[in-house]
């Protein structure tokens, strides 16, 4: 199991969700951390746009990865989220974004950071994984593309 897979439970999955702006994506991300691992939506939702104020999380064609420190985390955490329109989102290339990964890690995890945004960044230049990952019709068919045996390049 890749170490991706491992912090994606299928619970932390939402496709198509009806969002109109970064903030409102944040809420829904920190309403589910919230819902499903019992971390609270405001520390979710500041964590995430502290990170955002230091520089856009976008990494172009249409992904973003919001990342935060969660004081007193145990274990980083992630959600993935698909909209059904995308939103601005300040990315590098300009374009809005409809697919996030986002990830929670605890205060002081660097290198697993680190390590997680490469694999990150790494899938999400895989084109095919991209679009793999915008005509998903299940949860199912996106973890598994987080999983080893994901789309080739």
């Amino acid at each position: 199991m890749s170490q991706l897979l491992r912090l994606l439970p299928v619970e932390n999955i939402l496709l198509d969700l009806q969002a109109t702006s970064k903030k409102r994506v944040f809420e829904s991300v920190g309403l589910l951390f919230e819902n499903n691992q019992g971390i609270a939506r405001s520390t979710v939702f500041e964590s995430l746009f502290a990170r955002e104020k230091l520089g856009s999380t976008g990494l172009g064609h249409g992904v973003a990865v919001p990342h935060g420190r969660i004081k007193n985390l145990k274990e980083a955490k992630a959600a993935f989220v698909r909209l059904a329109a995308p939103v601005p989102f300040e990315s590098p290339d300009g374009k809005p974004v409809s697919i996030f990964f986002v990830l929670l890690v605890p205060e002081h995890a660097t290198e697993l950071h680190l390590q997680i945004l490469s694999e990150l960044a790494e899938l999400f230049s895989n084109s095919a994984c991209r679009e793999a990952l915008r005509e998903a019709t299940s949860v199912e068919q996106v973890r598994k593309l987080f999983s080893p045996e994901r789309v080739p390049a």
